[in-house]
């Protein structure tokens, strides 16, 4: 439960991006909102009567694997999607959660089954035929542009599953990854791009609440989710982000309802359902064999 979070924050992503007005540079909004979150943890500490110190002595593994999830992800999104066309990088980019169900499976005590594949590639197909709509297909040309966000895919991935591996560090640390997140940002934006700051309260509006949820609360979340839930359904769940998006854009007046937005609906939906049914019907047997 506390994991969906995320999924559902993350659906704000696409609502707020357009509060920002599209003009702020990738890696300037990214050092701006990942700042964001990381006061957002530093006012958790203050309210805890420390200052987070301690969070920061973790082991080498944990810093890798938070520093190449959070920063190496929106690192290889932001190219990929200089080198191909955004509905095409978003589509394959979006393997991430099929990834985590499948790469799951290697963790101890986790079993891979059918109806967990079966649903995600039902939600998988829900989301891409909400992301395709304005697709213009596949080319040659884009070839590097699809390589990087296939490391996308497999960066977020690997992330989420080995974060179970680190288990034992606490969602705290995840605070000090977004301020250095937030450090490497800002120097890739102070070597690549011209700095453009918001001009209306609005703008300012988009910022901090990408900090504060998508950014911030979604990531702490999220880890704590894939460290101590269903992973497997969290990575079903992620597909109803994009849903979540399509939704709230409409709702808000960007975005108009169509067959494709009630076809991906029933998938995305569907899929969930099976993926979790899956678990619960393990869960049951497993308890039927102790108490025998």
């Amino acid at each position: 439960m506390i994991g969906s979070v995320s999924v559902v924050l993350w659906g704000t992503l696409a609502l707020l991006t357009r509060l920002t007005g599209g003009q702020i540079p990738e890696f300037q909004l990214m050092a701006m909102t990942f700042g964001v979150a990381f006061l957002l943890m530093c006012a958790r500490w203050r309210m805890q009567g420390h200052s987070g110190v301690q969070f920061i002595k973790q082991s080498p593994l944990a810093w890798c694997i938070g520093i190449a999830g959070l920063f190496g992800y929106h690192l290889a999104y932001f190219k990929a999607m200089t080198l191909a066309p955004a509905v095409e990088v978003s589509l394959i980019a979006y393997l991430w959660p099929l990834f985590i169900v499948l790469l799951s499976s290697l963790l101890p005590g986790e079993t891979l089954r059918r109806q967990h594949i079966f649903g995600t590639v039902l939600a998988l197909t829900g989301c891409w035929l909400l992301v395709a709509r304005n697709s213009d297909g596949f080319a040659w040309a884009y070839l590097d542009g699809y390589l990087i966000a296939f490391s996308c895919a497999l960066i977020w991935s690997s992330y989420s599953v080995l974060s179970r591996v680190v288990r034992s560090v606490p969602t705290d640390a995840v605070g000090w990854f977004c301020g250095m997140t937030a450090l490497l940002a800002l120097v890739c934006h102070l070597l690549w791009e011209t700095t453009v700051w918001p001009v209306n309260a609005l703008q300012w509006v988009g910022v901090i609440g990408l900090g504060i949820g998508p950014v911030g609360i979604a990531f702490f979340t999220w880890d704590y989710g894939v460290k101590h839930g269903n992973i497997q359904l969290l990575g079903t769940l992620a597909y109803s982000a994009p849903l979540i998006s399509t939704l709230l854009l409409v709702l808000a007046g960007f975005g108009e309802a169509t067959g494709a937005l009630i076809a991906a609906s029933i998938l995305i939906t569907a899929g969930s359902l099976i993926a979790g049914r899956s678990k619960t019907r393990a869960g049951t047997a497993e308890q039927k064999r102790e108490q025998a």
